[in-house]
Parts: C-alpha cells; sequence; structure tokens
C-alpha cells in the first residue's frame, strides 16, 4: 500500500505538478530538471508522472543499474506506451497511461480531416473574380468511414461520424463483447479498407501493428479512398502509401503523424498535393492538460487508499 505522503517526480508539467501538490494526501512533488534524464530518478522517488518528448527516445537498450528502485507506480500522460524503451514496462512497478484524454480532440480532428477532404473548401477558395467557377463539393452523408481500432478514439470517431450521417465500420484487436449502435464490426482490416471512403488509423504501435498499412492492404483499398492517421507513423509503410497515391490507388492521406518525426527536409511528403501533413497535434486543446490532471488526481486518490488504479497498462499488449 502507498504511504501517507508519497514523493512523486512530475515530468509532465506545471499545472499537474500545481494539482498534485495540492492533494490531501500531502505529497511531496519533485520537479524535473531541464537536461537531466528522465530515467534518472532521484533516491525515494515512489510515484513518477512522465510524458514523451523529454529524451526517453534515447534511452540505453538495457535497463540501467538501480531502475525503478523505490518505485510503486509511473503514469504516463500519452495513451500510447511505444515512445518508452521496453524494459520501463519489463517488470516495472504498476504503469497507467492517459486512455481517452485526448479522444475527443483526436476524433475532432479526424472529422475535420475527412470534411476538408470532402468538402475542397482551400481548392474551392476564390482569390479573384478570374477563380468564380462552380464545382459539386462531395459529401459525408451516406459515406463510409472505417476505424482501424475501436478504444477511447475510435468510439469518439464513430459518434462524431453518425452525426453526419455516415456509416461506420471497424475492427478491434480484442474480440467484439458485444454488438455497438450504428457501428458495423469487420473481423479483417483487407475487407475494412476495400469497403471505405475514408480509413481512420487509431491502432496502437505494437509490434504486430509496425507497417500493418503496406502495399498489400492498400491494394485492397476501395478506390478513391482517403487515408487518416492520428495514431502512430509507424503503423504505415510510407514508400507503400505514397506509391498507391501516384498510381491513383488512394485518393490522398491526411497525417499527423509520421516516421521519423519530423521527416527530414526534402521528404516527398511535404510538397504532394494529395498529402496533407501536421506535426502531431490532433491531441491538443485547451481543456487536454487539465483533463489529465483531473485524471491523474483520481488516480492518486485510489493509490492513497490502496484501491486499484484507472487505465493500467497491459504489459503483454504493449498498451
Amino acid at each position: 500500500m502507498a504511504g501517507r505522503s508519497p514523493v512523486v517526480l512530475n515530468q509532465i508539467g506545471a499545472l499537474v505538478g500545481e494539482r498534485i501538490a495540492a492533494h490531501p494526501s500531502r505529497p511531496t512533488v519533485l520537479r524535473h530538471e531541464d537536461g537531466r534524464p528522465p530515467w534518472d530518478i532521484p533516491d525515494g522517488v515512489e510515484v513518477l508522472l512522465t510524458r514523451p518528448l523529454i529524451g526517453w527516445d534515447a534511452a540505453p537498450a538495457a535497463r540501467p543499474a538501480g531502475w525503478g528502485r523505490g518505485l510503486r507506480w509511473i503514469q504516463s500522460a500519452s495513451t500510447g506506451m511505444d515512445v518508452y524503451p521496453p524494459w520501463l514496462l519489463d517488470g516495472a512497478p504498476l504503469v497507467t497511461c492517459a486512455r481517452g484524454v485526448s479522444a475527443v480532440p483526436i476524433a475532432e480532428y479526424a472529422m475535420a480531416a475527412v470534411l476538408a477532404f470532402e468538402k475542397r473548401l482551400d481548392a474551392v477558395r476564390l482569390r479573384g473574380p478570374e477563380d468564380w467557377r462552380r464545382e459539386v463539393l462531395g459529401g459525408l452523408s451516406g459515406r463510409r468511414l472505417g476505424l482501424a481500432g475501436f478504444g477511447a478514439i475510435g468510439r469518439a470517431v464513430a459518434e462524431r461520424a453518425r452525426a453526419f450521417g455516415m456509416s461506420v465500420g471497424a475492427v478491434r484487436r480484442s474480440d467484439w463483447a458485444g454488438s455497438v449502435s450504428g457501428v458495423e464490426p469487420f473481423d479483417r482490416l483487407e475487407d475494412l479498407i476495400a469497403a471505405s471512403d475514408h480509413l481512420v488509423l487509431a491502432l496502437p504501435l505494437t509490434a504486430a501493428t509496425r507497417g500493418v498499412v503496406g502495399a498489400d492492404l492498400l491494394a485492397r483499398a476501395k478506390p478513391g479512398l482517403h487515408l487518416v492517421n492520428v495514431a502512430r507513423g509507424a503503423l504505415v509503410d510510407q514508400g507503400a502509401l505514397l506509391a498507391a497515391i501516384e498510381a491513383g490507388r488512394i485518393a490522398g492521406a491526411t497525417l499527423d503523424v509520421t516516421e521519423p518525426e519530423p521527416l527530414p527536409a526534402g521528404h516527398p511528403f511535404y510538397r504532394h498535393p494529395a498529402i496533407r501533413l501536421t506535426p502531431h497535434l490532433s491531441w491538443s486543446a485547451p481543456d487536454v492538460e487539465p483533463r489529465l490532471a483531473e485524471r491523474i488526481l483520481a488516480n492518486l486518490d485510489a493509490y492513497a487508499r490502496g484501491a486499484p488504479l484507472r487505465d493500467v497498462v497491459n504489459v503483454q499488449a504493449g498498451y
């Protein structure tokens, strides 16, 4: 059971630190020192609040000597755990993630991408009377949106897509426990991509999903498919995607994530007219950090009572 006043190392940010410090368990909150490797944990720390993009990508391949000594709980600010070294999960203390915290802004981004593709507002924007012309815009009603992944993000996208009159199909890695109103379950991604006008990738990146969108899968796509990736760049074979677009098998792609991030200068994705790139920001919204703080506080409540925590990472599955 947790101690009455745990020592917490906060690597997430000031707002979270302030909220945690005010918790009734009266934790001692240590601030992460700039430039210090995130795996270099001071002695006595019981709870680690951490996030990607603070140096975990440079973590050593082997577990550092003494890593995890005294740690009882690690809370990640991200949903995906692929950003961390394998040894963080291997034999680690309890690890929880921020599953669902950014589901709504990510779903809004996905629907904005679908609308931008269908309505082509950038392309039909007038810059003078010489641009005046009549065109037929696309629509969402009656179109099929496919979801590769049906966790919190997939459910949030489905809810919004149905409001636009779209039909929704989905594949998920776990079994379908029962029917979901307005969502058609698919057993295979190959069948889903063949039936979809828009395919949204919302899968975790694991050894099983890396490169899942490759040449073979893209060859099965419904003509005119629009691919939206809000998950991880490594889900997609980027060379195969470019070839499929150039060959006319895929109409376009909206990519909030790539492999690597950012792509190197001169990469063809930057200037391709059928590809829209954004800098991994689909998760962002004004209320995300406060929502994350509330999630961590709820887990801290449970931790202080010795009760089960929410959103515990499945070490075997990797998410």
